[in-house]
C-alpha cells in the first residue's frame, strides 16, 4: 500500500515559560508630541482585523494591533476605539482552526472550531462563486480592517457584497452595496491613522502556488497607493504606514519541505527516491529543495495514493499540481513583487512626511530567532510563538511584537512618547 501524507513532520518542544519573567521598562513621560490621537482609525487586511489562526474571531479581534496601539494611545489623549467584535453568542466568527492534540510522533493535530458561528449566508454567485455573509455589525467603527483585501479593491463599489468581512459593516445586506472601502473608511473625521495594505495584492498568487491568482501589475498598485494616502491625508490626518512583509520568510512556505516529503513517503516506501510537480510552465520535473510547498499540502490529495492507477507525487504521469508549490520563477516573482510594492509605499510615505513602520525588515529578524522577555520568538510552525496555524497571520504575541513596531515608528516621526505594550501579556500558540 502506498503511503499517505497526512500532516508535515514537526517536532514538538516546549514553549519556554513566561510567567517568572519580568520585563523592564523605562520610566517615559507620556507625550502625544506633534501627533493628534483623538481620533485613531486602522485601515488595512486580515492582520489590522486581528485574523488568525485561519479565520477572524472575538479573542482575534481582541488582540488586534490596532487595539493595542489605541490602548497605549489613550495614554497620549487618544479616544475611544471600535472594532467591529463578534458578539459573545458568535464568538468564533467565520471559525478558526485549533490544536487539539499531538501524534505519537509529534505531529500537531489541528481541527477546525464550527461552533457559534457567525454566518448569517452563504450563497454561490455565478461569477465569483461561493459567498460567506455574517452577522451585521452595527455601531461605530475605527478598525477597518477586513480580511481578503487588495489595494485592487479598495475603490470598487461593488466590493462591499463579494466580501462578507467588509459586507457586515456596511448598512445594507448583498447585493445592495454601493460604497468603496476608501470612500467608507473617509466618511467620518479623523486625526490620525495606520494603514497596512496591499500584501494580498501580491500573497494570494504566493498561496495559490502561481496558478489562483495575478499579482497587481505594479503601475496600478503605485496608483493606488498614492490615491489611497492622498485621501487620508487631504484634511491634516497623520499617520503611519506599513511595508509588505516578506511573505515567503513565514511558516506556509517553509513547514512541508521536500527532504520532509520524502521521510514521510519512506516511511512506507523505502525506495522512493524523488516527487514530481508541474511547474507554473506546465513542465513535469522532479522537485528540489529549491520549491517551496505550501501548508498544508494534505489538502492536495495524499501523496502515494493512485489515481486511474498511478501513484499521486510519485511519477511524472501523476505530479503534484502546480497550485501546491512556487517553483523558482514563482518564487522570483514573488520577491520582485514584493520588493517594488515596498518602495512605492516608503517612497510615498516620504514624500507625505508620514511613519513607515518596516514589517518586511521586523518578521524577518523576528522570524530568525529573538529571546523577547524571556520568551523564544521564531518563524516555526506551532512552536515559534510568532505565526498562528494558519502559517502567514500572526498569534496574540506576534501582534503586540507588531503593535510596538508601530508605535515606535510613530514615536520616532512625531516626536511622541506613546508607551509600549507589554507583550508578556499575550499569548503564542495556544496548547490543548
Amino acid at each position: 500500500m502506498k503511503p499517505k501524507f497526512i500532516i508535515k513532520n514537526i517536532l514538538v518542544v516546549a514553549v519556554v515559560a513566561m510567567a517568572s519573567c519580568k520585563p523592564e521598562f523605562k520610566e517615559v513621560t507620556p507625550s502625544k508630541g506633534t501627533a493628534d490621537f483623538s481620533r485613531y482609525i486602522a485601515v488595512g487586511n486580515s492582520l489590522t482585523a486581528g485574523y488568525a489562526d485561519g479565520g477572524l474571531y472575538l479573542e482575534g479581534q481582541q488582540n488586534s494591533y490596532p487595539e493595542m496601539i489605541a490602548g497605549q494611545m489613550k495614554a497620549v489623549g487618544g479616544g475611544e476605539f471600535y472594532t467591529p467584535f463578534f458578539n459573545a453568542n458568535q464568538a468564533n466568527g467565520s471559525g478558526y482552526l485549533k490544536l487539539t492534540s499531538f501524534t505519537s510522533t509529534g505531529n500537531p493535530v489541528i481541527t477546525t472550531e464550527t461552533s457559534n458561528l457567525a454566518v448569517r449566508a452563504q450563497v454561490t454567485d455565478p461569477t465569483y462563486g461561493p459567498l460567506t455573509y455574517y452577522t451585521k455589525y452595527t455601531g461605530e467603527i475605527n478598525n477597518y480592517g477586513v480580511p481578503g483585501i487588495k489595494l485592487l479593491q479598495i475603490t470598487t463599489g461593488a466590493y462591499g457584497n463579494l466580501n462578507g468581512f467588509f459586507e457586515r459593516m456596511l448598512p445594507n445586506p448583498a447585493p445592495a452595496n454601493n460604497t468603496s472601502y476608501l470612500d467608507f473608511i473617509t466618511a467620518k473625521p479623523f486625526t490620525f491613522f495606520s494603514m497596512w495594505l496591499g500584501n494580498n495584492d501580491i500573497l494570494l498568487y504566493a498561496t495559490s502556488g502561481g496558478a489562483g491568482d495575478v499579482p497587481t501589475p505594479k503601475a496600478t498598485f503605485t496608483a493606488l497607493y498614492n490615491a489611497a494616502i492622498n485621501k487620508l491625508t487631504a484634511s491634516g490626518a497623520k499617520g503611519v504606514v506599513a511595508t509588505i512583509p516578506d511573505v515567503l520568510s513565514t511558516p506556509h512556505f517553509n513547514t512541508v519541505t521536500l527532504a520532509v516529503l520524502l521521510a514521510t513517503v519512506r516511511v512506507s516506501a523505502p525506495t522512493v527516491t524523488a516527487l514530481y510537480i508541474k511547474t507554473g510552465a506546465g513542465v513535469t520535473r522532479a522537485a528540489t529543495a529549491q520549491d517551496r510547498f505550501v501548508l498544508p499540502l494534505s489538502s492536495a490529495g495524499v501523496i502515494g495514493v493512485p489515481t486511474a492507477g498511478v501513484p499521486y507525487g510519485l511519477s511524472p504521469l501523476n505530479p503534484i499540481e502546480s497550485k501546491w508549490v512556487l517553483d523558482p520563477e514563482e518564487i522570483a516573482v514573488v520577491n520582485d513583487y514584493v520588493l517594488s510594492y515596498n518602495a512605492t509605499i516608503k517612497s510615498v510615505a516620504a514624500a507625505k512626511n508620514l511613519a513607515v513602520m518596516d514589517a518586511y525588515e521586523l518578521l524577518k529578524e523576528y522570524g530568525a530567532g529573538k529571546v523577547v522577555n524571556g520568551a523564544n520568538v521564531n518563524a516555526a510552525f506551532v512552536t515559534g510563538n510568532l505565526f498562528s496555524l494558519d502559517g502567514i497571520h500572526l498569534t496574540p504575541m506576534g501582534y503586540a511584537i507588531v503593535a510596538n513596531a508601530f508605535i515606535k515608528s510613530i514615536n520616532t516621526q512625531y516626536s511622541a512618547s506613546i508607551p509600549i505594550v507589554d507583550i508578556t501579556k499575550y499569548r503564542g500558540v495556544k496548547f490543548p
